[in-house]
């Protein structure tokens, strides 16, 4: 699955070279987010403030549990920043011990 949203992310930006693609892909923040929740069936879990200007987004797909995380900017502009795979929630525990 992460090579098909890979493959995905590169059909959508052409216009990327291939150094910057290493490092982060960006686009157009409701372009992105449309690849990402209508393509890849993807909800975003959770999200902070990085910055002024910019937000941490935390992707995680319903069924594969791949995750994605992207920084979306002000500009509306939004880069992957990071994927990865099997994302858990970890369960609170009752005991404090």
């Amino acid at each position: 699955m992460k090579k098909a949203i890979i493959l995905g992310a590169l059909a959508l930006f052409p216009q990327t070279s291939q150094a910057q693609l290493i490092d982060t892909v960006c686009e157009d923040t409701a372009r992105l987010e449309k690849q990402l929740f209508g393509a890849v069936g993807a909800d975003i879990l959770g999200y902070g403030l990085r910055g002024p200007d910019s937000v941490i987004e935390i992707w995680v797909e319903r069924d594969s549990r791949d995750w994605t995380l992207v920084q979306t900017y002000t500009n509306g502009t939004s880069c992957i920043m990071a994927m990865g795979e099997h994302w858990e929630v970890p369960q609170a525990s009752d005991d404090p011990a």
